[in-house]
């Protein structure tokens, strides 16, 4: 019995051990005592003792770190670096690009949660708030979203001179050039108001302050090219596009076919040194109206020109990727041409034939060249979390609030459709996808302006898209006929059509989540992989043997703290702080630790392998990207107070990151290739079973029915939407039919339940009305509420409809959308006798 005992003692030690994850000295020198002890007190037999001396005598051996690197450590190194894969510089300088940030904590398996609680949301300066309350207003104002989608197929001239008037252009250029200087989190929240008015206008402004000339200017352009094209960019006097894609080369930018040779040419009427650049560029936003192209193609140099010029060695003739910044107007260069992608913004082709170019037009002069891949990937980093998720946040706050109401408005069977729970599956969601993206957004755009999260982006650029993706889905299966027929009186239809933009551009999201977000995250965020390799490539043996032993501790810690929360249902995690977040931190921990020790697993079995298992990495990005999603909600909900009337929307987000995590594991370990591998890591995550449900039908239901509430929460979950368009406008209409609905229900449903029994002999809505009163059902004051309410509520209920000309494209007759008229409404009713006019 009390060798039971010392065995059971024994394994909750090292369970302990390994659970804390104690250092190796401190396992040989309990392990050294639990023998000594075993001998002494007789309870270790001599063959116990043999066969137990010689582990022993090993852990003892590799605490002797010069004999443990020549015996141990040596041959593994030598069979690492064998196995270990080729990077070109390409892959390297995207690997390097940007900065590691809190999803390295995600990722390690024990999160620092400091790390995020210490973290300051940037808020905006009173220069930054007053531009988005005075001139983002004023600009929205100016534009029209149907007449510039279907009628103009541009902006109108007031707006583009406004834009240039006011610096839209410049949001991004520090004020010692001239431009706003705003920070990230301002662009943000500019360019999710204008989105919410009409997406090219959006589009129109974010691009020339995400990826283009005044971005790379700003970091790498000489001070000659800052004085000579900043000034033009601030005034809008200059409009920019950036040319990277093209037929051959989307997402795989290092696939790029466009050329430059370097040569002597002649430029003014002097021979000079310069580039001969080839290239055909599609998909370019501005481009039909832009006056200075940046251009990203493949420098060669055969006869070593630029190297002589440099360093007086003319060997190298492959430089790469390189940036160069040109006149629009310059010689050989064709634009103007437009692509169509679903909305009216400035988007089009690029060609060059021979076009020759100085060599100090490259952006950063001579010496950057080669430099460009580089150049873009960092700027891309940050600008992938700023542009982007604030087009998604748009989509889901419009949704949220326009659905929201018209769902309460919109009446079948006598009630509103909101109250359908087949209908609250929809708003519910788009409830929660709302709170979540704007608790992405704001964390994401404020760690830019820390640093340039390169892993962080990637996963608010995927993940955000694809949640625009579902909330205007669901946004149309709401308004049902509503949604499709377009017009002056949808404003969604735009937003549903463009949804394929955002999915595809700035790296397509099947790109994004199959190789970006997991291949570069395990790289970069794992405390050991990337130093391993480095020291792989530096042959340095005493620098891996370090990491390696390191790293076989982290991989027993984390197995060991996966499986022990997985058992105690995350009770022994850490929480920072306790109130309704606190379960959500232990979970999130748990699930930290397992997927640090699933990818070490992973890893170790697949090897280099791993990269073509895109699926299987797949699923392990979106284990990274939820717990990320996870701390930005949790986030959230803090700094706002941790506000009761949020507490529902913040569970909501919670517990839908949870079961999608618990989703993907499931898919990663069905489709794992080595089943008995994938067997033990089920284990250890779920060691109990997956017990991780979707969100409740109870929950989704409460967030339908607030959306459908005046409400502070209301107005702080859709704060950025445009709502100022002036008595014609769409979501004006919808918005007053909203309020009025507050006062006008309770004597509405009084008049129309009577009007479905058949009690009035007037054939319109005035004269039934008069009888409502006269009989006493309603006052004059409840009547004229009535009638007002009525009126509006049918305007928003309707679909526009056009004369065939103005269809085929003659706009002369100014024809958007007349509808109905009254006198055809009152014949409407009396032919139903209200018993479907209900709503």
């Amino acid at each position: 019995m009390s060798f039971v005992i010392a065995v059971v003692a024994v394994i909750a030690v090292a369970w302990v051990l390994a659970f804390v994850g104690a250092p190796l000295w401190l396992w040989t020198v309990l392990s050294a005592l639990a023998y000594a002890a075993g001998v002494a007190t007789g309870s270790l037999g001599a063959i116990g003792a043999g066969v137990l001396g010689v582990p022993l005598a090993v852990l003892a051996l590799l605490n002797i770190v010069p004999l443990r690197r020549a015996i141990v450590t040596r041959p593994i190194f030598g069979a690492f670096k064998k196995v270990l894969p080729e990077m070109s510089s390409t892959e390297r300088e995207a690997l390097e690009a940007g900065d590691v940030w809190l999803e390295a904590e995600m990722f390690r398996g024990r999160p620092d949660w400091s790390q995020l609680l210490t973290f300051n949301y940037t808020k905006l300066t009173d220069a930054e708030q007053s531009f988005l309350d005075n001139e983002c207003e004023e600009l929205c104002k100016l534009v029209d979203d149907w007449k510039v989608e279907f009628e103009d197929k541009d902006l109108p001239p007031a707006a583009w001179a406004y834009i240039k008037e006011k610096g839209f252009f410049s949001m991004l250029i520090k004020k010692e050039y001239g431009g706003l200087g705003f920070s990230a989190a301002a662009q943000s929240a500019v360019v999710t108001k204008l989105a919410t008015r009409n997406i090219s206008l959006a589009v129109t402004v974010m691009v020339p302050n995400s990826l283009g000339p005044g971005e790379l200017l700003m970091h790498y352009g000489t001070d000659e090219q800052k004085k000579k094209w900043l000034p033009g960019l601030v005034s809008g006097e200059e409009i920019p596009c950036f040319g990277l894609t093209g037929p051959e080369v989307g997402s795989d930018a290092t696939a790029m076919p466009d050329s430059g040779v370097v040569c002597y040419g002649e430029h003014e009427g002097q021979r000079v040194l310069g580039i001969k650049l080839n290239f055909s560029k599609r998909y370019i936003t501005l481009a039909p109206v832009a006056t200075v192209v940046g251009l990203a193609f493949n420098l060669k140099d055969p006869q070593g020109l630029l190297g002589k010029l440099l360093n007086g060695d003319g060997t190298k003739s492959d430089y790469g990727i390189t940036c160069a910044l040109v006149p629009a107007k310059h010689e050989g260069i064709q634009i103007g041409r437009r692509h169509f992608p679903g909305a009216a913004f400035m988007n089009g082709p690029i060609f060059g034939r021979d076009v020759f170019i100085p060599i100090d037009w490259v952006i950063g002069g001579p010496a950057m060249a080669g430099k460009g891949w580089r150049m873009l990937v960092e700027c891309l980093s940050a600008g992938r979390g700023i542009s982007l998720p604030a087009l998604a946040t748009a989509g889901g706050q419009a949704a949220f609030r326009m659905t929201g109401a018209y769902s309460r408005v919109r009446r079948q069977f006598k009630m509103a459709i909101g109250k359908f729970e087949g209908v609250q599956e929809a708003t519910g969601r788009i409830a929660g996808n709302a709170y979540t993206l704007e608790a992405m957004r704001v964390l994401t755009a404020s760690a830019v302006d820390h640093c340039a999260p390169s892993v962080v982006t990637a996963i608010a650029k995927y993940h955000m898209t694809e949640l625009l993706r579902r909330s205007v889905t669901d946004a149309m299966d709401v308004l049902s006929g509503r949604g499709i027929q377009q017009g002056p009186r949808n404003p969604i239809a735009t937003a549903y059509k463009v949804v394929p933009v955002a999915i595809t551009v700035e790296g397509a999201n099947i790109l994004t989540r199959n190789l970006m977000i997991f291949g570069q995250g395990a790289i970069r965020c794992h405390e050991y992989v990337f130093p391993e390799m480095e020291a792989a490539r530096e042959n340095d043996l005493a620098a891996f043997d370090k990491l390696l032993f390191g790293h076989v501790g982290f991989s027993i810690n984390r197995g060991v703290r996966a499986l022990t929360l997985g058992l105690t249902g995350s009770a022994l995690a850490r929480s920072p702080m306790s109130g309704p977040m606190a379960p959500y931190f232990k979970q999130l921990e748990r699930f930290s630790a397992a997927l640090a020790f699933s990818s070490d697993v992973t890893m170790g079995v697949l090897g280099g392998e791993l990269k073509r298992k895109e699926r299987l990495s797949a699923r392990l990005g979106d284990v990274l990207s939820q717990l990320y999603i996870g701390c930005a909600v949790i986030k959230f909900f803090i700094e706002n107070g941790q506000k009761a009337e949020e507490l529902d929307h913040a569970r909501w987000a919670l517990d839908n990151c949870l079961y999608e995590i618990a989703k993907a594991f499931e898919g990663f370990f069905d489709n794992f290739p080595a089943r008995p591998i994938a067997a033990v890591l089920r284990l250890a995550v779920f060691p109990l079973g997956n017990q991780y449900k979707p969100v409740s039908d109870r929950l989704n239901q409460k967030l339908a029915d607030a959306m459908m509430e005046p409400s502070d929460l209301r107005d702080r979950m859709s704060h950025l939407v445009f709502r100022n368009g002036g008595e014609g406008d769409a979501v004006v209409k919808l918005e007053r039919a909203f309020e009025l609905l507050q006062t006008a229900e309770a004597p509405y449903a009084k008049f129309f339940k009577a009007l479905s029994k058949g009690e009035f002999a007037g054939g319109d809505t005035a004269s039934r009305l008069q009888e409502a009163v006269a009989r006493g059902l309603l006052n004059p004051q409840e009547a004229a509420r009535v009638a007002e309410y009525d009126a509006l509520r049918y305007e928003v209920i309707l679909t526009d409809d056009f004369a065939p000309e103005y269809i085929q494209g003659d706009f002369s007759q100014g024809d958007s959308g007349i509808g109905v008229t009254e006198a055809e409404r009152a014949k409407v009713l009396e032919f139903t006798g209200g018993r479907n006019r209900v709503g």
